[in-house]
């Protein structure tokens, strides 16, 4: 099964680590430099046209979503 995450963009469910709030995940410095890290090596995929209210944690990759992590979960439970 597949998790859409909106513009276009599916993942394996198999593969999804976790799913976070970009509002709420963005207070601790330590998940600032994670996300920065990730961008730096090129792990970052954005198919956002504003800016992005979650993230989805992979092994390979951090897809940040214009859904929310609510949403996310819902698609989650439906598939």
């Amino acid at each position: 099964m597949y998790l859409h995450l909106g513009k276009g963009t599916v993942v394996p469910k198999s593969e999804v680590v976790a799913i976070f709030d970009l509002d709420n995940a963005s207070y601790s410095h330590i998940t600032r430099e994670y996300l920065a890290r990730a961008e730096r090596e090129g792990r970052v995929v954005s198919d956002c046209d504003d800016l992005p209210k979650s993230f989805v944690l992979t092994p390979d990759h951090v897809y940040l979503s214009q859904l929310g992590s609510a949403t996310l979960l819902s698609r989650w439970k439906e598939t």
